[in-house]
């Protein structure tokens, strides 16, 4: 017999929340959904976002569930809507009529997610190699998943307190500006190919977003073109992803989360290298990169602005970049 799970992790922005669904709604987690959305209406809140990205399956029992606490929300002039459920989701919602009731507007249906995706502590399903990068992967009760621009807008703050704290006390706070790191976030998120990737248990320990260069020279009016050539000189490697932050908590348990984050954001992105730009007086972040196997390829003169940054490298095939 099959154990059916589902996660549930909450995050309040004043009278609105975002309940994120990782696992399936069945007869074992109704009661822990009911839970939830009921408490949720208990605290006074007013609109309620629940994403269903990484929700494999609903049953009727839990359509129920959500269908009574939109009508609960209407009656205190409040109101619970669903984002991006999969296609068996899509179509129960069809099928009973919901659709327009749940839903803020048409969705495109997307398949299932694989049973392989979702792991315990104790044990894991095979891995399916068609996993799509929007998928968690969970291991050692960490998952690792990657945000649409919509879910990191809304998680934006909590990432800046994490990276505030993960550099809280530290040689290298000078250079994490907690007004700096949500600009640079919100630049790179309107960058074509931009990904961001969290890793939580019950809360958030880790991040890391970037987007991809291409060789064809189409990212010049967002990556510098000097500074790209200088990276392929240096690299060899003509595609490469720019990982604009990195961040992780602190605590030793967490160390390895890092490198989890950026191999993972590096597969999703189908690039094999790396590249990330310091400022030269950042030794802890410089000593941080270095830990998680970053190479340092030294300042870059020539570039706009009044700081020559220095330039680091990680290869994911696990040989330091060549330097020429």
């Amino acid at each position: 017999m099959a154990f059916a799970r589902l996660d549930i992790h909450r995050r309040n922005r004043g009278e609105r929340t975002l309940v994120t669904l990782a696992g399936d709604i069945g007869p074992a987690t109704t009661p822990l959904l009911r839970a939830a959305v009921e408490q949720c209406l208990l605290d006074g809140v007013t609109v309620i976002d629940i994403d269903m990205t990484t929700v494999g399956s609903c049953d009727a029992r839990g359509l129920d569930v959500l269908l009574s606490a939109s009508r609960r929300a209407s009656r205190v002039h409040a109101r619970l809507r669903l984002h991006h459920p999969c296609a068996q989701i899509t179509r129960l919602l069809d099928t009973t009529g919901s659709t327009s009731l749940l839903l803020t507007a048409p969705v495109s249906p997307v398949p299932p997610a694989a049973s392989g995706d979702l792991m315990s502590t104790a044990t894991r399903a095979p891995e399916d190699p068609a996993r799509r990068p929007d998928q968690p992967v969970l291991r050692d009760g960490i998952r690792l998943r990657r945000l649409t621009r919509w879910q990191a807008e809304d998680m934006r703050e909590d990432i800046a307190d994490l990276a505030a704290e993960s550099v809280a006390g530290t040689a290298g706070e000078a250079y994490h500006d907690r007004g700096d790191f949500l600009h640079r976030l919100a630049v790179t998120a309107h960058r074509p190919g931009f990904a961001l990737l969290v890793a939580e248990t019950t809360v958030l320990i880790g991040c890391a977003f970037g987007y991809p260069v291409d060789p064809d020279g189409s990212d010049r009016r967002w990556f510098d073109g000097t500074l790209q050539e200088i990276i392929q000189r240096l690299t060899s490697r003509a595609r490469f992803v720019v990982l604009t932050q990195v961040v992780a908590h602190p605590h030793a348990q967490h160390r390895d989360i890092a490198r989890r984050l950026q191999q993972r954001l590096l597969t999703d992105l189908r690039s094999s290298l790396g590249v990330t730009l310091l400022h030269p007086a950042d030794q802890a972040g410089q000593a941080a990169f270095s830990s998680w196997g970053w190479q340092n390829m030294g300042e870059v003169v020539g570039l706009p602005g009044p700081v020559a940054p220095c330039v680091l490298t990680l290869s994911s095939e696990g040989q330091p970049s060549a330097r020429r």
